[in-house]
Formats: C-alpha cells, sequence, structure tokens
C-alpha cells in the first residue's frame, strides 16, 4: 500500500499540455482587442478636446453682482503685483498650438 501512495505521489500528472491550446490565441486576441479600444478611446477624447474653445466664459449673473457689496473683503487688497524676471508666458501670453 505505501509503494501504491508513493507511486502516485511520484507521478509526473501536471496534465497534457496539448488539450489548453486555445489559451495562447485567445490571449492574443483579448490583448489586441484591448490595444484597439484604448487606441479609439484616446482619438476620441483627443477629438473631444480639440474642439474645446481656448476659454470659457466668466460665470456671471445675480450671485456674482451680491457678493460685491462693501462687506466682502477685496482679495488683491494690499497686493502689489510684480514683473517676472524669467522668460516665461502669463496666461494672456499663452497660446494653444493648433
Amino acid at each position: 500500500m505505501l509503494t501504491a501512495t508513493a507511486q502516485v505521489l511520484a507521478e509526473n500528472n501536471f496534465g497534457d499540455t496539448r488539450t489548453g491550446g486555445l489559451a495562447g490565441p485567445m490571449g492574443l486576441f483579448l490583448i489586441v482587442l484591448l490595444a484597439t479600444a484604448t487606441v479609439l478611446l484616446i482619438r476620441n477624447m483627443n477629438a473631444r478636446l480639440r474642439r474645446l474653445p481656448d476659454q470659457f466664459p466668466r460665470q456671471g449673473g445675480p450671485a456674482e453682482s451680491s457678493r460685491t457689496d462693501a462687506t466682502a473683503p477685496d482679495p488683491t487688497d494690499g497686493i502689489v503685483p510684480q514683473e517676472s524676471s524669467t522668460n516665461a508666458p502669463n496666461g494672456s501670453q499663452q497660446h494653444r498650438n493648433g
């Protein structure tokens, strides 16, 4: 009985590697499918970003006019804008490549 148990444990029973022949092509198909979907999504996002305006209009209306009363503190009070000595473009000098 001990020898029969040892033979079962010692047997190389990892299965036939030829029967699972569909795993490789199916994995390749899934990778190609995911890559194609990723490329199409990136193209769609880029097209949508190109259609956006350079600047959005300011959100205005009655709510903004009520905030300008005398009790609201001015966030620019006492702050003097300083000129930059670098050549980096500021907000009004930036342009989109297009």
